[in-house]
């Protein structure tokens, strides 16, 4: 890369923020063309504030994945991630605002609201455009929002489909700094390999997983220790109460089963070798409404 090349790179941070199940970390996965935040329909799946990082010829975008804003939800880990998604939209270039297409709620208001105090430049996303049906219904949408708010630009897009998705990075480029790269070129997000394994086991318990039991819990790895071309991993499940743990369980140990089973087959091909996975599920009483539980289970500010 020359010296002109580089004087003329754009860097910088781009905070995805929204309300939960608006498709932030599916955004985020496509933009990179690489699974660095687990999804599921589900709201709030994200709970940390993750980096995925595209470099290209001429810029690097570093995206920040965050949970999504919930006001309605009052305890501890809630505060927690509002805290992280508020934190991400004061510390970045631009934000980038996902809502679903043609539709608004006092829950999108009140981040927008916040993210107006942040006075950071802010695009518009509306994902899901691909369930609008006949698309003609999008411009009365797009028309009303630019009206009553002050947006840099709206982008449709389908997050799920790949849709419009060049247009979209195009206009977060464009509003970045000029800068040297902040990251190695071939790095692609922040976190390391135990926290990607937990984090790709409580996916897989989020998709089995009905009502509440997922919100209540956690995964933490215990050891994760690479032997004989083997990385053994053992983890522990953290539930709140003895009836989750015998959901997360199943009937003869089914679910857990199957959930180790899926785990470990995409942990093989993310970590490209054979992996010996170990779970355990205990119980950590009311740890979602607890600061010092969830200090321990590595929810830190």
């Amino acid at each position: 890369m020359t010296k002109d090349t580089e004087s003329t790179l754009r860097c910088g941070f781009a905070a995805v923020v929204g309300r939960p199940n608006v498709g932030k970390s599916t955004l985020i996965n496509a933009l990179l063309r690489r699974k660095v935040s687990i999804t599921s329909p589900k709201p709030q799946t994200t709970r940390h504030r993750i980096l995925g990082i595209k470099s290209t010829s001429d810029a690097q975008i570093v995206f920040v994945d965050t949970p999504g804003i919930n006001y309605a939800e009052t305890r501890a880990l809630n505060r927690y991630m509002n805290r992280a998604a508020h934190g991400a939209i004061e510390d970045v270039d631009v934000v980038v605002f996902v809502v679903e297409a043609l539709k608004w709620s006092p829950q999108d208001q009140r981040v927008e609201e916040r993210i107006e105090e942040s006075k950071r430049p802010t695009i518009l996303v509306l994902n899901k455009v691909d369930r609008v049906r006949p698309r003609s219904k999008l411009l009365p949408f797009i028309d009303k929002l630019a009206k009553d708010h002050d947006y840099d630009e709206i982008v449709p897009v389908s997050a799920r489909r790949g849709e419009n998705l060049e247009a979209l990075e195009s206009a977060i480029k464009s509003r970045l700094p000029q800068s040297e790269r902040l990251f190695p070129e071939d790095m692609l997000t922040d976190r390391g390999d135990r926290f990607v394994a937990a984090e790709l086991i409580r996916e897989k318990l989020i998709l089995r997983l009905e009502q509440e039991v997922p919100y209540r819990l956690s995964v933490e790895i215990e050891e994760m220790v690479a032997r004989d071309n083997v990385m053994h991993i053992s983890a522990i499940i953290w539930v709140e109460r003895p009836g989750q743990k015998a959901i997360v369980i199943g009937r003869k140990g089914e679910l857990l089963k199957q959930v180790g089973t899926s785990a470990r087959r995409e942990m093989e091909r993310l970590f490209g070798q054979r992996v010996d996975l170990r779970l355990w599920v205990k119980i950590k009483d009311e740890w979602s409404d607890n600061d010092r539980a969830l200090a321990s289970l590595g929810y830190l500010d």
